[in-house]
């Protein structure tokens, strides 16, 4: 009997509205994961079967070629390149990504992002960092040919954005100073996933390096118990800056990492000392010699 009364349903429902009952919304997001080889960090490529837009972009332009093939095989429009918060390994891509996809807006939730992307690409020109990545050199009398941070980067000034065709990225921007002065979440209803940006990172050692002082790190273990409780109900997917996708339970890891860290830091008697505990705990995280080192000499000055 019940298999002969949902076909009835189904033809009444078009009858009466004159479209076919459907179950799910018809512009649901959809997202791909970029892994990069440099950093582990992570790109987001969201699709809702019209537009895409890319959320953080890569440490080189290497990355980013790799990256914008990926995009250029989906065949749809990339209308926004999002970066979430003013470090280099998230978005030094954008300058390849924008010539190759001339119509995508580069775009930041608040002015405050796009004023760290600013200071930390002039502070990378001013050591020389930015001789192996010419494309992000800052446009300047003495490089008028270089990338134009002032005009080509918008911020949104909002908690959304709406994507060509249908569906939001919901944002959040409302953070203490942690892993970065400004990070951005995106939270994505249709898929119930929190993309933590550089919040979150699994098995992969977090940086607290150069500009991640004690303070920060206060102020992300707080976070972290934050996403928790507040998350706790919902229980979204968490796809992280670096690493891969997992489930809320890695709040408590992080909290657990950076007790562990914060402890062996402040108690070791040399930086070797606190690399080989901290690699003895998390033997399987990833970027000891790179995150994990630069770290250390930050918190063991």
């Amino acid at each position: 009997m019940k298999n002969i009364i949902k076909p009835i349903v189904l033809v009444a429902t078009f009858l009466l509205t004159g479209t076919p009952a459907i179950s799910h919304a018809a512009n649901a997001i959809t997202v791909d994961i970029f892994e990069g080889e440099i950093a582990t960090v992570n790109s987001y490529i969201f699709s809702n079967d019209e537009s895409l837009v890319v959320m953080d972009v890569q440490r080189s332009t290497a990355e980013a070629k790799k990256l914008a093939k990926v995009i250029k095989g989906k065949k749809l429009p990339l209308t926004h390149i999002l970066i979430t918060h003013g470090h280099p390994d998230h978005y030094i891509g954008m300058s390849w990504l924008s010539k190759q996809f001339p119509k995508a807006k580069i775009v930041v939730a608040n002015e405050a992002i796009k004023k760290d992307i600013l200071g930390f690409s002039t502070w990378m020109e001013s050591v020389g960092w930015l001789e192996a990545e010419p494309l992000l050199k800052p446009k300047s009398n003495k490089n008028p040919d270089g990338f134009d941070y002032v005009n080509d980067i918008h911020a949104l000034n909002s908690d959304t954005l709406v994507m060509n065709g249908g569906g939001k990225l919901q944002l959040n921007t409302h953070y203490s100073p942690a892993e970065a002065e400004h990070l951005t979440t995106v939270y994505v209803d249709d898929l119930n996933a929190l993309f933590t940006s550089d919040f979150g990172y699994h098995k992969v050692h977090l940086w607290m390096g150069q500009g991640v002082s004690k303070e920060h790190v206060v102020n992300w273990r707080a976070q972290l118990n934050g996403f928790k409780s507040k998350y706790s109900t919902s229980n979204p997917k968490v796809y992280p800056g670096h690493g891969k996708p997992t489930d809320i339970s890695l709040f408590d890891t992080l909290v657990t990492y950076i007790d562990d860290f914060t402890h062996i830091t402040s108690t070791a008697k040399s930086k070797e000392e606190a690399m080989r505990k901290m690699k003895v705990l998390y033997p399987d995280y990833k970027e000891a010699d790179f995150l994990l080192k630069y770290s250390v000499d930050n918190h063991m000055k």
